[in-house]
């Protein structure tokens, strides 16, 4: 029984943590879909190493978790950017963001505040860069969007199957029809765009994601209860714990402003620095929802670049972190503070909620 309020507790904490930051991703996604042309997104973020660039930079600042990038990376794969760069997006965006990188430098202090979010951008575009190796054969296709307007070729068989009022000599065309429907069709207001994409963000994209949200936060509920903190503070600091805390982190759930009072916790109870940043870096760019989403939308080629990039990079940027404060002698204990509840319970579990009665079809088919 003791076990079961423990799981349920946690498992309640776990979703009123990432619900807030969940459903600025939908809402992001959903807008994104609405307003940013698709053109725009595959001709920045498409094939070539600048696009692996441009996504890490983009993503870095965003605040969104490792739940609140699914539905953002989700659309930008499906509008267009390629496997590679939506893998840096990925890495860059749950990382951190300017909300993360402000705790970090009020709980860490400024080496960790400036340090953190540059690993996150180089992880990022390294990842990138290892995805961008895979043959595209053996890349998944980025699912299909829902056409909304017939195509050109079922609108001419259309309007030949069906009897039409002709004058002489005026012969109807596919390129004359579009054109005639373009002028005579009015542009999409703000408040059109925006409530479709809004619409498109708590149905559709909600849909494709939800399970491997749910199994996420059960994964990340087992490990919460079951696996204790002496566990990790047993193995200290170096390459052994850095492996330790890997194998931890990836199915784990966490935020990056979530993950630095955590981390915090742990240098503070004896882990390294490096360590600490290992944890950082690969709790919020994997997670099992994350992974799930990967291998459905662009294949176990590219989730195993994606784990591989992350891992080598947390360690590596883990060790060298070790190595610097030692070298230059600075004690990032003495930078500490302590950490506060970022939003408030009642508001994440109102979020959780929300996102449960959008989940359920019959549900939402009441309201929407």
């Amino acid at each position: 029984m003791e076990y079961l309020s423990a799981l349920l507790t946690n498992f309640l904490a776990l979703s009123a943590e990432a619900s807030p930051w969940l459903l600025l991703g939908l809402l992001i996604a959903g807008l994104m879909k609405s307003w940013v042309p698709t053109k725009i997104l595959s001709k920045h973020l498409g094939e070539g190493k600048l696009a692996i660039v441009k996504a890490a930079i983009i993503g870095a600042p965003l605040p969104l978790c490792s739940c609140g990038v699914i539905p953002v990376a989700t659309e930008l794969r499906r509008s267009g950017a390629s496997a590679s760069a939506t893998a840096s997006f990925l890495v860059a965006t749950p990382e951190t963001g300017v909300d993360s990188v402000s705790v970090s430098y009020a709980l860490l202090g400024p080496v960790f505040a400036i340090y953190r979010p540059i690993t996150a951008i180089l992880s990022a575009i390294m990842t990138g860069l290892l995805v961008s190796t895979i043959k595209k054969e053996d890349i998944t296709l980025p699912k299909a969007a829902p056409k909304d307007a017939p195509s050109c070729c079922p609108s001419q068989k259309k309007m030949v199957a069906e009897p039409v009022l002709v004058t002489e000599n005026v012969k109807p065309s596919c390129c004359a029809s579009e054109k005639k429907t373009a002028t005579a069709k009015k542009p999409a207001s703000f408040i059109s765009k925006t409530t479709s994409g809004i619409h498109y963000a708590a149905t559709q994209l909600i849909d494709d994601i939800i399970i491997w949200l749910l199994v996420g936060l059960v994964f990340a509920t087992l490990i919460k209860t079951f696996l204790p903190t002496s566990f990790l503070l047993s193995y200290g600091s170096g390459l052994g714990a850095m492996l330790v805390m890997i194998v931890i982190s990836i199915p784990m759930y966490i935020c990056a402003t979530a993950s630095t009072p955590v981390a915090a916790g742990f240098i503070l109870a004896g882990i390294s620095p490096g360590t600490a940043l290992v944890f950082m870096m690969a709790g919020p760019a994997t997670n099992i929802s994350t992974l799930g989403v990967i291998k459905n939308e662009m294949g176990s080629s590219v989730l195993i670049r994606y784990l591989l990039g992350i891992s080598l990079c947390a360690i590596g940027f883990g060790l060298l972190l070790d190595w610097g404060l030692a070298f230059f002698d600075i004690n990032i204990s003495q930078q500490m503070q302590h950490s506060h509840e970022l939003l408030p319970f009642w508001f994440g579990l109102t979020c959780a909620g929300l996102i449960a009665f959008l989940s359920i079809k019959p549900l939402r088919k009441l309201v929407l």
